[in-house]
């Protein structure tokens, strides 16, 4: 049972990954953000299964040789931008909960030639990856649909090596929400009712061990395009730093 909302987290689930698998069907993005404009240019099929409010990867420096994690992958978008970053000598592993996503990704990934990319399917609270095994986990609009965030941030934590490094660009509450805002499940499959305060999601990352914790406001025309409702919300990146002990 979910401590926000009062709703099982597996209810929550059912309808994120329902919203999702059809959004893996479509033509056209959910949401629009910079992120559709960045280079390297990726597969105009990844562009339009996006549903993304930020741009993590302009906030990080990614070098030659890095393994990158992207949380909540979908069909791509950023994984396959990550993995032109960090070249041959690198890897990106997408992990989606939406089976439809990670057979478009893989599909896309066959089509244009991308070697060093692997998606797999899983969920963010227990990620199908090897502790201590990344340099950079990065996010778009994908941990406010998480139902238990402290146990995603504990398995981000676990996956990241000694000064590993999160860029998570999420919608985050203005204000907290109503009873009955936290419970309709399609606000939380619309990246809303999900969606905790600047001051909870910085004492979440304490809480977990992360350091050097900062934000940046992202641009709100990547909110308002696809969240033109009455919730108080906004886009933000946050970053942080696994210390080296």
């Amino acid at each position: 049972m979910n401590v926000m909302s009062g709703l099982p987290d597996t209810q929550i689930k059912q309808a994120v990954r329902r919203k999702y698998g059809e959004l893996a069907m479509l033509n056209q993005p959910c949401c629009s953000s910079s992120t559709a404009t960045e280079e390297p240019r990726v597969p105009m099929e990844s562009v339009a299964s996006a549903a993304s409010c930020g741009s993590p990867l302009t906030q990080v420096r990614l070098q030659e040789g890095n393994i990158v994690l992207d949380l909540g992958s979908g069909a791509g978008i950023d994984a396959f931008r990550a993995s032109k970053l960090v070249g041959e000598k690198g890897k990106v592993i997408g992990v989606d909960a939406t089976p439809e996503m990670i057979w478009k990704a893989r599909e896309l990934a066959n089509k244009y030639g991308y070697t060093n990319v692997d998606f797999r399917l899983g969920e963010v609270e227990h990620l199908p990856v090897e502790s201590g095994s990344v340099d950079l986990a990065i996010s778009n609009c994908v941990l406010n649909l998480v139902p238990d965030k402290a146990l995603a941030f504990e398995e981000i934590y676990r996956v990241l090596k000694p000064d590993g490094r999160i860029a998570i660009s999420d919608i985050v509450a203005t204000k907290k929400l109503d009873d009955q805002q936290r419970t309709d499940l399609e606000a939380w499959a619309s990246c809303l009712a999900g969606a905790i305060t600047i001051d909870e999601y910085k004492d979440l990352l304490e809480e977990t061990g992360f350091q050097n914790i900062k934000y940046v406001d992202e641009n709100p025309a990547a909110v308002e395009s696809c969240c033109s409702t009455t919730y108080a919300v906004k886009s933000v990146t946050w970053s942080a730093t696994k210390p080296r002990t």
